[in-house]
């Protein structure tokens, strides 16, 4: 029998967790009789969890098949890498004058939580999704939905095929120097370094699935924001990949190196 009292935001957690987890598979169909036989829920509350699912790329609707898990290419994780480099670090220089005592003090206790849980991967990556959801509230509301959705897709990807983060240490260092640019007001700092965070984390993530991965959104969206990656001709890269600021009023930033990048100020 359906249990009572179960919320359309319950049902949608928990499948999202199993999506995430790969407990259901890319392309396997979800049957709405046979989960909410699982879940003991009813069939209008799940319709709906599943519907928010579809908005967040999780799930697609198929003709005759109902809904089924969507697939997790590469070069999807990519895409959305490049969708938030677009967005998120203009969007925090320039919000950066609201963000409150009470923000910085919450990201810096999610940052200590990426410190301490750095050998456990899924609570790594946990806390490294809750420091950088933080400031999500705010963004206006439809971008901080989009901004979500491809939290969802990379989180997925990352379980999917990641058995552990690489170099935890970048992560944390790079995202510590953030959160100081922000606590500091300093905008424009805040977004470089959340950009080359964005952009190493995508690094890491394709070339260690796959060390002849070819680039390409990534690099789009990196070169419409000035910001030059070096990389053959046929969007292959060699680690460290070599970055640099060109745009106008980027300022000047501590020469970096991580696993994957290296920065150098423009000549």
């Amino acid at each position: 029998m359906p249990r009572s009292g179960r919320t359309v935001e319950e049902i949608y957690g928990e499948l999202r967790e199993r999506i995430l987890d790969g407990v259901y598979p890319p392309g396997i169909r979800l049957s709405q009789q046979t989960l909410a036989d699982e879940l003991s829920v009813s069939r209008t509350p799940l319709r709906e969890a599943l519907h928010r699912l579809e908005a967040d790329g999780l799930v697609v609707a198929e003709a005759n098949r109902g809904m089924t898990v969507s697939p997790a290419h590469h070069e999807q994780a990519e895409q959305s890498y490049a969708v938030r480099l677009l967005v998120e670090p203009p969007l925090v220089a320039a919000l950066v004058g609201e963000i409150t005592e009470k923000d910085v003090e919450v990201m810096g206790e999610a940052l200590e939580e990426m410190e301490r849980v750095s050998a456990r991967t899924k609570d790594f990556q946990k806390a490294h999704l809750r420091f950088h959801t933080i400031l999500l509230h705010r963004y206006p509301p439809l971008l901080a939905d989009m901004t979500t959705q491809q939290h969802s897709r990379i989180v997925r990807h990352q379980r999917l095929h990641m058995s552990r983060p690489t170099v935890p240490d970048d992560f944390t260092r790079i995202d510590r120097q953030f959160l100081e640019a922000v606590r500091d007001g300093d905008g424009e700092r805040a977004r470089q370094l959340l950009e080359l965070h964005l952009i190493d984390a995508a690094l890491g993530m394709a070339l260690d699935i796959d060390p002849d991965y070819r680039f390409d959104s990534l690099l789009i969206a990196a070169r419409g924001l000035g910001v030059e990656l070096e990389h053959a001709a046929d969007g292959s890269v060699s680690r460290p990949v070599r970055l640099t600021w060109q745009r106008p009023g980027a300022v000047p930033m501590p020469h970096t190196v991580t696993s994957n990048l290296e920065h150098h100020s423009a000549t």
